[in-house]
């Protein structure tokens, strides 16, 4: 009886509230990165990428049956990297979801990286490259 009542429950709060994939939520992240250019200004890149928070779905289980709601927040952190003679500040946001598990790991974010202010670039491979170039110690 109790599996009964909660399943009716969950069908219920499923078909009451707008279901939403965690790829659904971030696709227009990807989407928004394509409108990026060099030299923007901070407030420009976070204008274009966006700063709604999203709540998003993934199903979780062993049997992948139970919904965990995820809060997308746009950015969804931020950290200042020092290096020797450089300082950047990098945003993130999340751009996808490889394990559909719930959980937001760095493999399903796109840094967004400033230098004084402006745009310099994004994406992994850049801000390794970068991270190198100046010495920077991440965590």
């Amino acid at each position: 009886m109790k599996k009964i009542t909660y399943l009716f429950v969950m069908m219920t709060i499923m078909n009451s509230c707008a279901y939403m994939s965690i790829s659904q939520a971030t696709a227009p992240n990807r989407d928004n990165l394509l409108k990026l250019s060099i030299g923007m200004t901070k407030e420009e890149a976070i204008n274009i990428m966006g700063t709604k928070s999203t709540i998003a779905y993934s199903m979780v289980g062993i049997y992948g049956n139970i919904p965990r709601a995820v809060e997308i927040t746009n950015p969804y952190r931020s950290e200042i990297l020092q290096g020797k003679d450089k300082t950047f500040e990098v945003i993130y946001y999340v751009t996808d979801d490889k394990n559909n598990d719930g959980a937001i790991t760095d493999d399903e974010l796109t840094p967004l990286i400033f230098d004084n202010g402006k745009l310099i670039g994004w994406g992994w491979s850049f801000l390794k490259d970068n991270v190198e170039k100046y010495e920077i110690r991440i965590r």
